[in-house]
């Protein structure tokens, strides 16, 4: 305990999934949180995210904790700063390979959004994005065509209830027809029979974006604690970072972490190390 007490004092870097973790599942940070993460701030801690979402979702959630950090985005695949918005990385998917996934989805009748950093695009033959894409807190635009948004796309994001084709476009999406994509495929949890396919570059995830972030902000993986619940977090536990998963934690987590939470994220969880920092720091 003596050991954990020393290893939290020395914590100057926070950095927590909000889905799950930060978040209860009402999509709210409680006010609890929210005045710890304001004291820890007084002691010098930084503060900051690495989410699933995408950028422009998140910065609700800075503004009301107001966060003056980086923030990693989309799993890793967009790292900018808040709220000034330098972009410190970014990885966009090669305008031919948009192209392709655009052809394959008017031959199959596939739904198919464009993610940029800013919003979601979507032409009028796919408005039902908005109604069945499962990405929150973000802004969906509408435009007459994609052909000036072919550039600086982080995601393709398609939807579909003809599972096979669906399928079939992540099989030609990916190695050995594509190179250089990570195809992700799964059924929707909130609309019946609706199946999805998240398209990125290779190579980003939560776990290089922490590196990245560390050394940007001149801090030792020692003295980071990470925060998360799911598998895209399993990147984000370093193991020179104090680790933190809340009761929710999948298994995979709970295995790699230094601390377990025995409260999940509807129960603070994630405040109740907050605390454990807090009380170590002021001890």
């Amino acid at each position: 305990m003596m050991l954990k007490k020393e290893k939290l004092k020395k914590i100057k870097l926070i950095i927590t999934d909000l889905d799950g973790s930060l978040l209860n599942n009402s999509g709210m940070i409680t006010t609890r949180t929210k005045e710890l993460i304001r004291k820890l701030k007084g002691k010098g801690v930084i503060f900051s995210f690495a989410s699933g979402r995408l950028y422009s979702a998140l910065k609700f959630y800075a503004e009301e904790l107001d966060i003056k950090a980086p923030i990693i985005s989309l799993d890793g695949s967009f790292i900018q700063s808040y709220p000034e918005n330098n972009v410190l990385f970014q990885s966009f998917v090669p305008k031919k390979q948009v192209i392709k996934a655009l052809d394959f989805s008017d031959r199959f009748l596939l739904n198919i959004a464009l993610c940029h950093p800013s919003a979601v695009y979507f032409t009028e033959r796919n408005s039902v994005i908005p109604q069945i894409m499962e990405k929150f807190g973000v802004k969906y635009i509408e435009v007459e065509s994609y052909d000036n948004y072919l550039e600086n796309v982080l995601e393709i994001a398609i939807a579909s209830d003809f599972k096979d084709n669906v399928k079939f476009v992540r099989d030609r999406m990916s190695f050995p027809y594509s190179i250089g994509l990570r195809a992700s495929y799964y059924k929707s949890q909130s609309h019946s029979g609706v199946y999805y396919l998240e398209i990125r570059k290779k190579g980003a995830n939560k776990g290089k974006a922490l590196l990245k972030l560390c050394s940007h902000l001149n801090v030792r993986l020692p003295e980071t604690a990470v925060i998360g619940d799911w598998h895209n977090d399993i990147s984000l536990f370093h193991p020179k970072a104090l680790k933190v998963t809340l009761s929710n934690g999948i298994p995979e987590l709970k295995r790699m972490a230094d601390i377990v939470m025995s409260k999940d994220n509807n129960e603070e969880g994630a405040a109740d190390f907050l605390e454990m920092v807090w009380k170590a720091k002021t001890s």
